[in-house]
């Protein structure tokens, strides 16, 4: 997952095109009596068809209703519970992908009914915190745009694999 959104962050296209990557992956690395090549190609159509066939169908369909749906009040409550849940999701992807980018070991948790990542603190990656804060700093306080902080960052990184 880690090498698919450093893939998709690297285009100028949607973020959901990890997913055909990681359709591609999935396939590849599991071809059931065909070549890998043609299977991870199968996999990653797949994965982008059904990624991308219903948020298609919903706009263009969709459209030119969409006036006539925010008067109504039930629809517009469940359509602001999809937000919600949606932007749950991205949080939970954030958290994931932070800590299995700041700590070397993530475990879990376990503690009926809830399961959630622990990560263990000895594994933590000095160069990836130091990078962070640092992103967050020209961000958040300096107040810099996203184009010069993936630069220094990018740099500070270089350098950083230097050494």
């Amino acid at each position: 997952m880690l090498d698919g959104l450093a893939l998709a962050e690297t285009t100028p296209g949607p973020l959901v095109l990890v997913l055909t990557f990681v359709g591609f992956m999935g396939a590849f690395r599991a071809p059931v009596g065909i070549d890998p090549l043609l299977s991870g190609f199968i996999g990653a159509t797949l994965a982008t068809w059904v990624t991308f066939i219903p948020c298609f169908l919903w706009i263009f369909l969709g459209a030119p209703y969409v006036e006539t749906l925010r008067s109504n009040r039930a629809l517009s409550a469940a359509l602001s519970a999809i937000s919600a849940a949606v932007t749950g999701v991205i949080l939970n992807l954030a958290l994931w992908f932070g800590l299995h980018v700041l700590f070397a070991e993530v475990g879990r948790l376990e503690a009926w009914p809830l399961s959630m990542p622990l990560p263990d603190p000895s594994t933590l990656q000095p160069a990836a915190l130091g990078l962070s804060l640092l992103a967050a700093l020209l961000l958040f306080t300096l107040k810099r745009g996203v184009v010069t902080t993936l630069a220094v960052c990018a740099a500070a990184g270089f350098l950083l694999q230097s050494i």
